[in-house]
């Protein structure tokens, strides 16, 4: 159903991150965020600064949700999550169907749960302790960043992090270790860190909360067992985001979700929104509604940073 918006590989990557950052809202002492509900569907979700482009991923997914009225958002979202990944070459992950989706916008997560890239180690285990991860499995949550690139008008950040941005391998981790790391300012003011690849001919990036992963003893012990042993990190990515996967979810023993959404309004199929987001006449040749794109341009005036982890 969804394999075939996956085997295009540029979506493919906006699918993945479209789904880490729903999930990633999660916060496991309140029990509030995460992938049930499907709440980038509403403006106060949808339009965070921090999920800035992702809606190219939402609005990529309509023709299946039109063809298939049945399924929810937040499944089609999350199992668009999954198909990506092992269209790009990597590894099988576990997932299981019966997420609701929100009937109003009252239940979803307070902003700035997402990670900032600026920051260094501590932030890290700041962001991805609130969701329960632990040190081992925010680096191999890190290695998706051998997909995709950042957008400087989106993220703040500009660049890929890897020669193969549509392969899913180990190759981050590889660079991170073997290549030279310099800092640059960017003209937005931003600070990144960057290596020129004389071969390629092509200039890799790195973020600030990339390279914390090396001046970390125990998050650089990880980074160097995942740039050696490629099937060690497919097997820890598969089983971290599986599980990135189900935050916010409780299931009974039959695999049913037993969530308070669930169990009084049922399994909630939202109606098909419309194909472009915001109001189509008020859609730029980037496909930004005019609210999302105000809000994201008096971001980029303050030189904040947006997530892109």
């Amino acid at each position: 159903m969804v394999s075939k918006f996956g085997s295009s590989l540029f979506n493919a990557t906006v699918l993945y991150f479209s789904h880490r950052h729903s999930a990633g809202t999660y916060d496991a002492e309140t029990d509030t965020g995460g992938s049930n509900g499907a709440g980038m569907r509403y403006e106060s979700e949808g339009g965070d600064p921090a999920n800035a482009g992702l809606q190219h991923a939402r609005v990529f997914l309509e023709p299946v949700k039109a063809k298939h009225p049945w399924i929810t958002y937040a499944d089609l979202w999350t199992l668009a999550g999954v198909v990506a990944i092992k269209e790009m070459g990597g590894p099988d992950i576990p997932w299981q169907a019966g997420r609701t989706d929100y009937v109003d916008d009252s239940k979803l997560p307070p902003r700035g749960r997402l990670p900032d890239g600026a920051q260094g180690a501590d932030h890290l285990r700041w962001i991805f302790n609130r969701m329960g991860f632990n040190d081992q499995e925010i680096v191999a949550l890190s290695g998706a960043h051998n997909l995709g690139r950042c957008h400087a008008d989106r993220s703040g950040f500009d660049g890929a992090w890897v020669n193969a941005p549509t392969r899913f391998s180990n190759t981050y981790y590889r660079l991170m270790i073997s290549r030279s790391w310099k800092e640059k300012t960017l003209e937005n003011g931003v600070r990144q860190f960057v290596h020129y690849d004389e071969d390629a001919e092509e200039e890799l990036m790195m973020l600030p909360t990339d390279l914390a992963l090396m001046a970390d003893p125990t998050f650089k012990h990880w980074v160097e067992v995942y740039a050696k042993d490629k099937e060690k990190f497919f097997e820890d990515f598969s089983k971290v985001f599986s599980k990135l996967v189900e935050l916010g979810i409780q299931r009974d023993q039959d695999g049913k979700v037993t969530n308070s959404d669930n169990e009084k309004g049922g399994y909630h199929s939202a109606p098909k929104k419309s194909s472009k987001p915001g109001k189509p006449e008020e859609v730029d040749n980037y496909e930004e509604a005019e609210p999302l794109r105000e809000q994201n341009e008096k971001v980029g005036d303050e030189k904040a940073i947006r997530a892109r982890l």
